[in-house]
């Protein structure tokens, strides 16, 4: 009985087995090859001579007389057993898969099946396969160099173990030596099973010539386009041999080479055997026996059959197609897919409806496609190059993108072919397979059940299962219809599939239809499945640099990291310890393809950003000087430069084109990026394994990355000579740059104004998320140890009418000019680019050097304890003071020091105000917005951090006391200096003591503020004091000591002026407003004289 063989059930099951089988060999062979996983007993020394015997004497046993080379594997038996085991018993599932395989195939025979793949698809497709699954399984073992000494090793252990050998030992040993030369065993194996094996291969020359066409045959019969015929473009892509359409050029050729060598006979015999094999051998060199383990057909196929008498002929045959087997053929079809694939997906897009009745063209244009590239990566890799052009193909990208795209729209779609083919099935197919099988003359019981089982399936579809999103599940059906081909096949069935061919060819059509609605996912696996890409990860590499370097191909360089999400689909179950290891490789590739993308990105951005920077620099008003003096000699007609000196471009020819054709470097630039850009934008996310990878993220990461470096890059701070970028100029460079990045936005969906957020709140700081300097601490660091140290110097002053500091006249150049880098546009700028966090810590460090000065001033003040005591209560007894004062110590350094802080806090107040003009929005608490204050906050948190240690609070409240008092008394001294002249121009003195005023004020009532003293009353003090030591140098006779005695009398005024505490009317209680105008007029008076 047909129906007890269960050939549909065993061929199913056989194959599945035997692409396992192939999965755990091939991961033997790789282990073995590799020495880093190989088995350790095959490398140790001590166990070398055992090895070398074994397999000398394989698969004979000696353990008796050679006890001396096998008493190292005494000692490790037991862990030899234990590590060997999963080999061992691999190759003997191998021989047990063998056995099985053997005895079907004499079923078959037995059976004289019926074969034709047009019409027993099924049937036709799993015997082939299983002849070729089987040859490669026993090629792949014969390949393993170390199966002998595995097995041997093994065996050898268990003898001593157990005292006698493994039960399979005689059997395995004998298959690993009977098929030491595979395919030589297999062809004697195959003479009884070579009349099935040929019924079955011939039957392929109505399918596999007609496929195995030229680009040329192609395009004329406009091969896979829909727009071809417009008519008729509605109408269902329809054929005899559906499965045929789709089905695998690669493996037909695998079915016909290794087929024709087990039963080779027929090429004497049949003329129609003897074209195929020749067409298979023009079309490849090599053939796939499994994953990147290959097979050389010409002289494999050579050396088999040169030794077989009167195949002279037959091995002419192989010489001739070896010559004629040129790669012109697959890249001419290349190109032609490449064109036809972007059609059809293009017309798809547009028109998802088409899907339906088209459905075979999308996978046949899958299928011809994988087995193009397919094609292409076997040979690149394995074949002595006659013309490398044929085996680079550097628009390989493109053809494997718009399979993406393909696939993508089958995935999207999906709903409306069920949609489609449930309508087809149960209103067309379901009526047709009705009245076939009422015509059947003769249809027997089982069969009558499995028909009628068929028609009841289609007819009870409807499209509202689709629309409730029910799923569908006919592989029952379509193995009901396997078996049916079974039974029908056999001779002597009483229905014949042979005189039914009509059903037959109406069950294939019917049979994809169903899949059209159950398994269109499964259907993409086995039309377009590329995660042979997995074991071929050079080539893989190598064909993404290549895409990346071509401009044109740049946009399909997505489908690279694509191509990782089919890469598990490879595994298997009979093998599950290698899916750790093809998921690593595959999220290790796709991270590296998404990063180099991102990389190649981001550089082309920085390029552009270079150019954008460059051309925002030429607008910057420094470049304007050289213009107005042109303008200016012009008026005047003074004659400069040399006659031929070329006139200056100005800004903006650039754009300025004489023709269309100009392309510009920009120009490139910006096509790069939308190309690559498209890439990167073409899908939101994709599924490697389980990990979700978002190809903008990588972008958004490498822009902050760079976009930070770029910012500190661009202040062009160095150390050795301290130069750094004017802020206004940074600020230009900077907005440039974010122009440029904020345009990204149109070729990529990006949240740029995150990368702005991170990138430059983390310039605010003081350091990075990497811990590297930000523009805020070189900022920092540039003003308080170069501009600052160098106004402490004396080569620098603060001009209170310009706002800003400016270069004094030296002896030795400063290299910078002091007012480019302080005056209210530059703060501006400065304030812009650090923003109130960044002032803030300006501001704080400032605090920091003013909080040190004054520690320093503390230790002046209790070195001059007594003396001050006494002058605080004496300031109405001039001879007292006069004879106290000189027993004073340090009181050039005390207001130096009190100068210094007085600068600092004028650079505080020009940032300040700077930052108030930027940011009147921003209500930051207090000064930190640099909103003003009557008592700064950051100076009293900078000075109550200085606590000293045992000094009492009231100790610490006199010191503070007396440091004014001695301020105070010292001033008279400024009158002696020559640099303490006052300038009406800059409203200030050439040696900054115009700043005691500001430092005075702020000094004294963040110190009393901490001791909660009075502010008013000690300034009071303060003023008492110092006006009468002023008085007291109005009576002096000496010219130096008095030589700017009046620009000294208008510190009381500032300071004063400067005060929130102090009034005009209180300075005139004790020092004459008289003094005070006639030193005002006196100054005035110098400087029109000496200017």
């Amino acid at each position: 009985m047909p129906s007890q063989q269960k050939l549909a059930e065993k061929l199913t099951i056989l194959n599945d087995r035997g692409i396992g089988m192939l999965t755990r060999i091939y991961n033997i062979k790789k282990a073995c090859g590799d020495p880093k996983a190989k088995p350790s007993y095959l490398i140790d020394k001590n166990l070398e001579s055992a090895v070398k015997f074994i397999v000398r004497k394989f698969p004979a046993i000696e353990t008796r007389n050679n006890n001396q080379q096998l008493a190292q594997l005494q000692k490790e038996k037991s862990e030899i057993l234990k590590n060997l085991a999963l080999y061992y018993f691999t190759f003997v599932d191998v021989m047990e898969f063998k056995d099985h395989v053997c005895e079907l195939l004499n079923t078959i025979d037995a059976c004289q099946v019926f074969f034709d793949i047009t019409v027993n698809f099924d049937l036709t497709k799993n015997y082939l396969d299983l002849v070729v699954t089987y040859t490669n399984l026993m090629m792949l073992l014969s390949r393993i160099e170390e199966r002998k000494a595995i097995i041997g090793l093994y065996n050898y252990a268990h003898e001593m173990t157990h005292g006698s050998s493994d039960r399979e030992y005689p059997r395995l040993g004998q298959m690993i030596v009977d098929y030491e030369n595979p395919l030589k065993k297999m062809m004697e194996e195959f003479v009884p099973h070579g009349k099935s094996l040929q019924d079955a291969l011939v039957s392929l020359q109505m399918v596999y010539p007609r496929r195995n066409l030229s680009a040329d045959q192609w395009r004329n019969a406009q091969l896979l386009s829909l727009i071809s015929a417009p008519s008729t473009m509605l109408n269902p892509a329809q054929s005899d041999t559906m499965p045929c359409e789709y089905l695998s050029l690669d493996t037909m050729e695998k079915w016909i080479v290794f087929g024709f060598i087990l039963c080779h006979a027929a090429l004497n015999s049949d003329p129609a055997a003897l074209s195929l094999w020749k067409l298979a051998l023009q079309s490849s060199s090599c053939l796939c026996l499994f994953r990147d383990e290959v097979f050389h057909i010409h002289k494999s196929a050579e050396d088999l059959f040169v030794n077989i008498r009167g195949y002279n002929k037959r091995v002419n045959d192989i010489r001739e197609c070896k010559e004629s087997a040129l790669g012109s053929m697959h890249r001419e079809r290349r190109k032609f897919l490449r064109s036809a694939l972007k059609e059809l997906a293009t017309v798809l897009a547009d028109q998802p409806g088409l899907l339906g009745p088209k459905a075979l063209f999308v996978f046949m244009a899958l299928s011809f496609a994988r087995d193009e590239i397919i094609w292409l990566l076997r040979h690149a890799d394995n074949i002595q190059k006659k013309s490398t052009d044929d085996f680079i193909d550097k628009h390989i990208a493109e053809l494997i993108f718009y399979m993406e795209e393909l696939r993508a729209h089958v995935r999207k779609y999906g709903p409306v072919m069920q949609r489609y083919y449930v309508q087809y099935l149960s209103g067309f197919d379901a009526v047709v397979l009705n009245e076939l099988v009422q015509n059947l003359s003769v249809c027997p019981e089982d069969e009558s059940i499995i028909m009628s089982s068929f028609v009841n399936t289609m007819t009870s579809l409807s499209v509202k299962q689709v629309e409730d999103g029910e799923v569908f599940d006919f592989r029952g059906m379509r193995l009901d219809w396997f078996r049916l081909q079974a039974y029908t096949s056999v001779s002597k069935a009483s229905l014949g599939l042979a005189d039914h061919r009509e059903l037959g060819k109406m069950m294939n059509t019917i049979i994809f239809h169903t899949k059209m609605v159950d398994s269109l996912v499964e259907m993409l696996v086995e039309t377009s499945d590329l995660s042979i890409f997995c074991f071929y990860s050079r080539a893989f590499e190598k064909m993404f640099q290549q895409c990346l370097e071509l401009p044109s191909q740049s946009r399909y360089s997505i489908s690279f990291p694509l191509l990782c999400t089919h890469f598990m689909s490879c595994t298997h179950e009979l093998c599950p310890e290698e899916r750790h290891h093809i998921g690593d490789r595959s999220l290790s590739l796709c991270n590296m393809f998404l990063d180099e993308m991102a990389k190649q990105a981001r550089n082309l951005i920085t390029d552009i950003c270079t150019e954008q920077c460059t051309l925002s620099d030429q607008l910057l008003p420094k470049h304007c000087a050289k213009t107005i003096s042109q303008a200016v000699n012009k008026k005047s007609k003074k004659q400069t430069g040399k006659k031929g000196e070329p006139e200056r471009e100005k800004p903006g020819v650039e754009s300025m084109r004489k023709n269309r054709l100009l392309v510009t470097n920009l120009d490139k630039l910006h096509t790069a990026l939308s190309e690559l850009c498209f890439s990167i934008n073409y899908v939101p996310n994709m599924m490697v394994w389980e990990h979700t990878f978002t190809p903008r993220e990588y972008l958004t990461s490498h822009l902050e990355i760079r976009f930070t470096k770029s910012i500190v890059g661009m202040t062009m701070y160095n150390q050795a000579t301290q130069e750094i970028a004017k802020p206004s100029e940074l600020l230009t460079s900077v907005r440039a740059y974010m122009t440029v990045l904020q345009s990204i936005e149109n070729y990529v969906q990006i949240d740029i104004t995150r990368v702005f957020n991170n990138v430059l709140l983390q310039q605010t700081q003081h350091l990075d998320s990497h811990g590297e300097p930000t523009i805020t601490s070189l900022y920092t660091n540039w003003y308080l140890e170069t501009l600052l140290r160098q106004v402490s110097n004396g080569h620098i002053a603060y001009f209170p009418a310009m706002k800003a500091f400016v270069n004094l006249p030296t002896e030795n150049e400063l290299t910078f000019n002091a007012e480019e880098y302080s005056d209210i546009s530059e703060m501006r700028s400065l304030s812009e680019l650090l923003g109130p966090y960044g002032m803030k810590f300006l501001s704080e460090s400032l605090m920091w050097h003013i909080s040190s000065q004054v520690a320093e001033l503390k230790k002046l003040v209790v070195d001059n304890v007594e003396v001050l005591t006494q002058m605080r209560t004496s300031f109405d007894k001039p001879d007292h003071m006069a004879a106290l004062f000189k027993r004073l110590t340090c009181a050039y350094h005390v207001l130096k020091r009190m100068t210094i802080i007085g600068v600092i806090l004028s650079f505080r107040s020009l940032a300040q105000e700077a930052l108030r003009d930027v940011a009147m929005n921003v209500y930051e608490l207090s000064s930190a917005a640099g909103l003003p204050c009557e008592i700064d906050p950051a100076l009293v948190v900078a000075l109550s951090s200085q606590k000293s240690e045992n000094i009492s609070p009231e100790e610490e409240y006199k010191i503070a006391c007396l440091l004014m008092v001695f301020v105070a008394v010292s001033m008279p001294t400024l009158a002696s200096n020559v640099m303490s002249q006052y300038s009406p121009a800059i409203e200030g003195h050439c040696n900054n003591i115009h700043c005691l005023a500001k430092a005075i004020n702020q000094i004294a009532a963040a110190l009393f503020t901490i001791h909660k003293g009075s502010i008013e009353d000690r300034l009071k003090e303060f003023l008492a004091l110092a006006s009468s030591s002023l008085l007291k140098i109005g009576q002096e006779t000496d010219k130096t000591t008095t030589r700017n005695r009046e620009s000294v009398y208008l510190l009381l005024d500032m300071i004063v002026q400067e005060s929130p505490f102090l009034t005009m009317d209180l300075l005139e209680s004790c020092f004459p407003y008289v003094l005070l105008r006639n030193a005002y007029h006196a100054v005035y008076k110098q400087s029109v004289s000496s200017s």
